[in-house]
C-alpha cells in the first residue's frame, strides 16, 4: 500500500497548487499539506516603478480577479497622493466594483464549485464542469449564465475602458466620466442582473437545499471551523464591497476588533511554511498556535461567509431577505460551516446585483467631475477593498518622486491560507480509511478548498523573495542523469 497520495495538479481554481496526502500503517491520514507551487514575483519587480502604473501592472497577477487588484491598488494611490475623489467618481468606481463581483461570484458557483453540488460529488469527473452544470440546469439557463456574465463584464468595459483588464483608475478618481447613453444601457443590464441573481438563488435551493445529499454535507462536522472572521463594513456595519472599516469578530462572534485600512499591520502577521509559498497571515494580538481552531487560535477568515458573518446584515432588501433566511436555517451566527460558503456566495451576488441597479440610477454618475488632481507629496499609501475570495490590501512605500521603493499585496486567499490548509486535512482524515482512496473520496477533499473559491496566482509570495530552482539534466537520449 502507498503511503502518499498526491493530488496534482487541484483542480477548478486559479492557479497551480498540489495536495500530498500522508498515511500511517493502517492507511489512515497522518498529515495533508496544501502545497501552492506557483511564484508570483510582483512585490518584488513593481520595486522601480512609478506608483501611477501600479493599477495596470499588479492586476496582471491575475486572469479572474483583475478589477479587485485595480480598484485596491487605485484606492491606494488616492492614499498615496492624499487626495479624495469626487462623489461621482467613487460611485462610478463602485458600480464598475459591484458588477465585478457578480460576473465573478456566478463564475465560480457555474463553473468551479457548482458542479460538485448540481452534478454531484460522485459524478464521473467528466461530468463536474459547467457541461455537467447545463445537463442539470437545462440549455436555456446555460445560455443565460453566459450572457449574464457577457453584460456584465460589458458595463465593466463601458467604465474602465476593457471587459477585463480596467485602465479608468487613478489617483484621485478616474479617467473618464460617463454619458447619459451609458447610463442608460448600463441600467438595462442591472435590472436583468437582479432577475438572474433571484434565478440563480432558486436553482441553488431546488437543486442543492432540497437535496439530503447537500443538506447533509452543509452540516457535516467534517467541513466544519470554528475560526475568527474578518471583513469590510460600512458606517452601519453592513457588508460594503468597495469601501468602509475592516471588523474582526471571534468565534462566537463578537466583535474582537475595528480597524481602518492603514492600520492593518498593527493587528495582521504573515509567516511562512517550507512546503508553500502561500504565505499565511494571523491575527498578531492572539499570535500563531498553530493549525487550530477556536477562541485560542490566530487563524481567521475572509470571503462571503465571512463577510456575512462581521456585517450587521446586507444593504440591499432582497439581499437581506435571503441573508436571514440563510442564518435561520443554519442557527444563526457565526456560521462556522465551510460549505456555506456557496449559499453566502449568492447571497453577495444578489447584493451586487441590487447595488449595481442603485448604482446606475443615481443621477450623479453622469457627472463631469470624475478627478481630482493630487498635489501632495508621495510617500506612503495603503487601499483596500473586498475581493471576492476577501480582503485585499495594497500597500506601496515610494520616494518623493512616486517611484516604488516596497510593496506589499496581502491577498483575500493568503488571509484564508490557515483554514484552507485546516479544512483539507480534517476532510482529508475523515474521509480516507484504511488505505482506501476512490475519484469521489479526493474529490470531497478537494471540495474543501473550492469552498473559499481560493485564487492561488494571486496568494503565492516568498517572504524572502527567493524561490528555489529544481534543474533536471538530461543525455541526449532523454535519460535524466542529474537533479541540481
Amino acid at each position: 500500500m502507498s503511503r502518499r497520495i498526491t493530488i496534482d495538479p487541484i483542480t477548478r481554481l486559479e492557479g497551480h497548487g498540489k495536495i500530498d496526502i500522508f498515511l500511517d500503517d493502517n492507511g489512515d491520514v497522518e498529515r495533508a499539506y496544501f502545497q501552492v507551487s506557483d511564484f508570483r514575483g510582483f512585490e518584488k519587480f513593481c520595486e522601480g516603478r512609478a506608483a501611477e502604473e501600479m493599477p495596470a501592472l499588479t492586476q496582471k497577477i491575475c486572469g479572474v480577479c483583475p478589477t479587485a487588484h485595480h480598484t485596491a491598488s487605485s484606492k491606494a494611490l488616492d492614499d498615496l497622493f492624499g487626495v479624495e475623489p469626487p462623489s461621482a467618481a467613487k460611485k462610478i468606481r463602485e458600480l464598475m466594483y459591484n458588477a465585478f463581483m457578480f460576473e465573478d461570484h456566478l463564475l465560480h458557483f457555474y463553473f468551479m464549485g457548482g458542479p460538485d453540488f448540481i452534478v454531484g460529488p460522485d459524478a464521473p469527473s467528466a461530468k463536474r464542469n459547467i457541461l455537467g452544470v447545463i445537463d442539470k440546469v437545462g440549455d436555456e439557463i446555460g445560455k443565460k449564465v453566459i450572457d449574464m456574465r457577457k453584460r456584465a463584464r460589458g458595463v465593466n468595459a463601458t467604465i474602465s475602458g476593457s471587459a477585463l483588464y480596467p485602465v479608468c483608475g487613478l489617483p484621485g478618481g478616474i479617467s473618464k466620466a460617463l454619458t447619459e447613453e451609458d447610463k442608460a444601457e448600463i441600467q438595462a443590464v442591472t435590472k436583468d442582473a437582479v432577475e438572474f441573481a433571484k434565478l440563480t438563488l432558486k436553482i441553488f435551493d431546488d437543486l442543492l437545499l432540497k437535496n439530503k445529499v447537500y443538506a447533509d454535507l452543509l452540516t457535516n462536522d467534517v467541513f466544519y471551523h470554528r475560526t475568527y472572521y474578518m471583513g469590510m463594513v460600512d458606517d452601519q456595519g453592513k457588508v460594503n464591497f468597495y469601501d468602509g472599516i475592516i471588523r474582526v469578530v471571534d468565534p462566537r462572534g463578537k466583535e474582537f476588533v475595528k480597524f481602518a485600512a492603514k492600520d492593518y499591520l498593527k493587528h495582521l502577521e504573515e509567516r511562512v511554511e517550507p512546503w508553500s509559498y502561500l504565505k499565511i497571515p494571523y491575527l498578531k494580538n492572539i499570535g500563531w498556535n498553530g493549525f487550530i481552531d477556536g477562541q485560542d487560535s490566530g487563524i481567521y477568515r475572509v470571503g462571503p461567509l465571512a463577510r456575512l458573518n462581521v456585517s450587521d446584515g446586507m444593504a440591499t432588501p432582497l439581499a437581506q431577505t435571503e441573508y436571514e433566511k440563510m442564518l435561520d436555517a443554519l442557527g444563526g451566527k457565526p456560521v462556522h460551516n465551510t460549505l456555506a460558503y456557496h449559499w453566502a456566495r449568492l447571497i453577495e451576488v444578489l447584493y451586487a446585483a441590487e447595488r449595481m441597479d442603485e448604482l446606475a440610477g443615481d443621477d450623479e454618475i453622469t457627472s463631469p467631475g470624475v478627478r481630482n488632481i493630487p498635489d501632495q507629496t508621495p510617500k506612503e499609501g495603503i487601499g483596500v477593498c473586498e475581493a471576492p475570495r476577501g480582503t485585499l490590501f495594497h500597500h506601496y512605500e515610494t520616494d518623493d518622486k512616486g517611484i516604488v521603493e516596497k510593496l506589499n499585496l496581502l491577498v483575500a486567499t493568503q488571509n484564508s491560507a490557515a483554514a484552507i490548509c485546516m479544512s483539507i486535512e480534517k476532510a482529508a482524515c475523515a474521509f480516507i480509511k484504511g488505505g482506501h482512496v476512490s475519484d469521489g473520496i479526493l474529490n470531497m477533499i478537494e471540495m474543501a478548498f473550492r469552498a473559499y473559491d481560493p485564487c492561488l496566482a494571486c496568494a503565492a509570495h516568498c517572504l524572502p523573495g527567493k524561490t528555489p530552482r529544481t534543474v533536471h539534466i538530461y543525455d541526449k537520449e532523454k535519460k535524466l542523469i542529474k537533479v541540481i
